[in-house]
């Protein structure tokens, strides 16, 4: 346990200073301005970012004297073409490895076959995500185990991303990747604002996979917003435009039973605070200080502690 009071480690994504789905959300952010204002909140975990520095070497020196650490980074996969396989599996081992000799222990990954935003293969004019066939969900999943093996090689973790605008995002989606991959293989990087976009219910998603989970992401959701954007058919990179997305205690979602849960499993892995909306509306250092002290204030009071 931490002296914050949680048992797991808390980190901050990037992405709440520069978007990565929504490339002109802080695009005027240097990588600098950024790993500054990271560690002025005494932080040290921090995800990869597409303004950081993309040689190792400089990289790792840049994050060390601030006193980061590098806890991952998103990788795409395309394992539902099974043609695609050898060579997508080739791209995902170079990119354990750098994560590896930066000392990161789990792999972001997520598959982007039939997503809108993603999926290269696709035209911008289509409208909703292309599911995958039974034959696409089975090389899904043995790509993603062979990955797996990959990472166990390494001494990491493959935690799958479930995530907006993709093809997991539902209950029955996660439901079914989880029942067919390896379980020793393929672990879940729960994240509580997709799980709640998806539309599962995030501390059930939590009690039902704890087991496989590897790695956290905290994020909120404006249900105004939310609801706004499904009466009007909006998609996922629409939705993170207007908002949908905030830090935990600024939204909709109640945290509370969900740090219990965290708490009574002891879970000490990496949970990385997430926004992804847009900077110059939500300034990061503001809104990340107002979570961390909301996410102390809720488990203290889950704790029955005086605050």
């Amino acid at each position: 346990m931490s002296d914050k009071g949680y048992s797991f480690k808390l980190g901050v994504h990037p992405i709440n200073w520069v978007g990565e789905d929504v490339k002109e959300h802080g695009d005027h952010y240097s990588y600098e301005q950024v790993m500054d204002e990271i560690a002025s909140l005494g932080i040290t975990g921090v995800e990869m970012s597409r303004k950081f520095p993309a040689d190792p070497a400089v990289l790792q020196q840049e994050l060390s004297r601030r006193g980061l650490q590098l806890t991952s980074q998103w990788k795409s996969v395309l394992f539902s073409d099974a043609q695609r396989r050898d060579e997508e599996l080739q791209a995902y081992r170079k990119h354990a490895q750098f994560l590896k000799a930066m000392g990161a222990e789990v792999v972001s990954t997520a598959e982007v076959g039939g997503s809108l935003h993603w999926d290269p293969r696709r035209s911008p004019h289509e409208k909703q995500v292309a599911h995958l066939t039974d034959e696409q969900w089975k090389s899904l999943a043995q790509g993603l185990n062979q990955a797996g093996e990959i990472c166990r090689e390494l001494g990491m973790k493959l935690v799958y991303h479930h995530h907006g605008g993709t093809v997991v995002e539902q209950p029955e989606e996660i439901d079914r990747l989880m029942e067919m991959t390896d379980p020793g293989l393929v672990y879940l990087l729960y994240d509580t604002g997709h799980a709640y976009y998806g539309g599962n219910d995030p501390l059930k998603l939590l009690q039902k996979y704890y087991g496989r989970i590897g790695y956290v992401h905290l994020k909120d959701i404006r249900q105004n917003v939310l609801d706004q954007a499904r009466a009007e058919q909006a998609d996922f990179v629409t939705c993170i435009r207007r908002g949908v997305f905030t830090v935990p205690g600024d939204g909709s979602l109640d945290f509370a039973p969900i740090f219990k849960e965290l708490a009574e499993r002891d879970y000490q892995g990496w949970a990385m605070l997430e926004g992804e909306q847009d900077p110059l509306v939500h300034n990061p250092v503001a809104y990340a200080k107002r979570s961390i002290a909301y996410i102390e204030q809720t488990i203290s009071s889950t704790r029955g502690e005086k605050v």
